[in-house]
C-alpha cells in the first residue's frame, strides 16, 4: 500500500473538518446550545481526540460553524439577486423560499439567523458585536434594500421564517411546507391578513 499524497491528506482533512462542522450545528439544535466536543464527536461518530485535535475548544467550533454558515447564506444570496426579478414582493417572496430551503438543507446556515435573532447572545462579547455587525452589512441590509422596506417588517419576516424553520430543528419535524411558511412570511412584511 503506496502512503496518501499530500492532496489526498488534505481532502481526507478537509472531509473531516465539513463532518465535524456539520455536526456541531447538529450537536447545537440537539442540546440546546450547549453542547462540548464530546456531543460533537458522538454527533460526528468519532473519537474526542479526534475532534480535540481539529479544535480544542467549543468557541472555535461555533467560530468555523457561524464562519461557513455566512459564506454559503452570502453566495445563495448573490447567486439569488442575479437570477430573480420581477416585482419586489415577488422577489422577496422567491428569496424567503430559497432561503428557507437552504436552511433545511444546510444547519449551518440557519444558525447564522438563528442566532442572530438572539442577537448572538451565546457569543463572548467581543464576538458578539462583531458577529452582529457581519450579519447586518452582509445579510441584513441587502435583504432590507430587497425588500425596499426601511421598518421592523423585515424582523417580522425574519421571525416568521426563523421560528417556522426552527420546527424542523428543534422539534424534529421531517419536511417544511416551504410554500406557505414563505406566504406567512410575505404577510409579516406585507401585513396583509
Amino acid at each position: 500500500m503506496c502512503p496518501r499524497t499530500k492532496e489526498q491528506n488534505e481532502f481526507i482533512r478537509m472531509q473531516r473538518r465539513e463532518q465535524i462542522l456539520d455536526a456541531t450545528a447538529r450537536a447545537y439544535f440537539r442540546t440546546g446550545g450547549s453542547f462540548d466536543i464530546r456531543d460533537v464527536a458522538r454527533e460526528a461518530e468519532l473519537g474526542y481526540g479526534t475532534v480535540y485535535h481539529y479544535y480544542p475548544n467549543r468557541h472555535l467550533l461555533i467560530e468555523d460553524v457561524l464562519d461557513s454558515g455566512f459564506e454559503r447564506c452570502q453566495q445563495t444570496l448573490a447567486e439569488w439577486v442575479n437570477i430573480y426579478d420581477g416585482s419586489p414582493d415577488r422577489q422577496l417572496l422567491m428569496y424567503c423560499t430559497a432561503l428557507l430551503k437552504l436552511w433545511q438543507s444546510d444547519a449551518r446556515t440557519y444558525l447564522v439567523y438563528k442566532m442572530a435573532s438572539e442577537h448572538y447572545a451565546s457569543l463572548p462579547e467581543k464576538e458578539r458585536q462583531a458577529t452582529k455587525r457581519r450579519f447586518m452589512e452582509r445579510l441584513y441590509v441587502p435583504l432590507q434594500s430587497i425588500a425596499k422596506r426601511e421598518d421592523d417588517s423585515v424582523d417580522h419576516m425574519l421571525a416568521v421564517l426563523v421560528g417556522c424553520c426552527g420546527l424542523h430543528y428543534y422539534a424534529g419535524t421531517s419536511e417544511l411546507d416551504v410554500d406557505r411558511i414563505a406566504q406567512l412570511a410575505m404577510h409579516a412584511i406585507t401585513k396583509e391578513l
